[in-house]
């Protein structure tokens, strides 16, 4: 069911969660940027089943993809003409969410941020979120060992988010400090842009490899691109046994199918679960009467791998798949 709105909210999806009961229930809202990436499904099913626990009124607004900020903003003004007390939002972009955040803050609504902080993260009541930072230094310090282990002298691709997006640039920022080069280093053959899709992280993968065919490190910012990367590597007959491939996220398919396989050689597991709950929780004691929360919650991060390297420390794919979601 789509809602009746103006502008890019028509394009939202619209779900509600209600409670039960005579006492008039709380109102709370989630925006996620789509529901397509098993990461963002699982924020919203998390969000879903807390707010029936707690008894709240929840709407839930789902965005076309990982770049439509002008949607974000509409529906966070959408959600406080609704008369929600508390927000729950995935930013699209950091600073561009801002003045939706604004407006709804000085409305009296408590707003928390989750995956993606606002810039300046102070925006947002709080931050429920990965240490994107640390979890790009841990994928590539694992690259740049494992770039060792193999001998090869490294050709990088970067197949990024998109401009603006805080968590993608965080990890962009910590895969190089983690390998130990700095932008424009010689090695990096070339960067595009994914939009965290797979489709759109094979095209780039195949533009970037028809320039520098002899690519032998992938950073990726998430999984479906990676799955996107190794659909154009094969399809050039490039053996990913002599190619390091590297990303973050922890979907339960991907561990499985990716890093479980060799496919992918390591990842940096998040846990959207936690970020959902650490919200909820949050939104819960608000409800009660208690204070607002405020700064930064730090869920947590893993690097699992079935190939380990000499000194990074990882976790293996069993422990991935018992703490994996989607």
């Amino acid at each position: 069911m789509r809602r009746p709105a103006a502008g890019g909210v028509a394009a939202l999806l619209a779900l509600a969660v209600a409670a039960c009961g005579g006492e008039e229930p709380y109102k709370v809202g989630l925006v996620i940027k789509q529901d397509t990436n098993p990461f963002f499904r699982q924020i919203r099913e998390t969000t879903e089943r807390l707010a029936r626990r707690n008894g709240f009124e929840l709407t839930v607004l789902v965005g076309k993809s990982d770049v439509d900020n002008r949607s974000q903003v509409l529906a966070m003004g959408s959600l406080v003409r609704e008369g929600v007390k508390g927000m729950l939002i995935t930013p699209v972009d950091s600073k561009g969410i801002v003045s939706g955040v604004e407006q709804a803050r000085k409305a009296g609504v408590t707003v928390i941020a989750l995956d993606t902080p606002t810039d300046p993260i102070s925006a947002a009541d709080a931050l429920y979120a990965t240490d994107n930072h640390r979890a790009g230094e841990l994928i590539g310090r694992y690259a740049r060992a494992k770039a060792q282990e193999l001998g090869l002298l490294p050709k990088i691709a970067m197949l990024d988010l998109a401009p603006g997006i805080a968590s993608g640039e965080q990890r962009h920022v910590g895969f190089l400090e983690g390998f130990g080069i700095a932008e424009g280093d010689p090695s990096i053959a070339g960067a595009v842009n994914t939009e965290g899709n797979e489709i759109k992280g094979r095209r780039g993968m195949a533009r970037l490899l028809r320039a520098h065919p002899d690519i032998n490190v992938v950073y990726t910012v998430n999984e479906p691109a990676a799955f996107g990367a190794a659909t154009a590597l094969r399809a050039v007959g490039k053996r990913l046994s002599q190619v390091v491939m590297v990303s973050v996220d922890g979907g339960c398919n991907a561990i499985r199918e990716g890093v479980g396989t060799g496919l992918i050689d390591a990842t940096a597991l998040q846990y959207p679960e936690r970020m959902a709950g650490e919200g909820m929780a949050a939104l819960a004691v608000v409800a009660d009467g208690g204070p607002k929360p405020q700064g930064y919650g730090d869920t947590g991060v893993e690097l699992i791998t079935a190939a380990p390297a000499q000194g990074i420390p990882s976790r293996d794919v069993p422990f991935g798949l018992r703490n994996c979601w989607g």
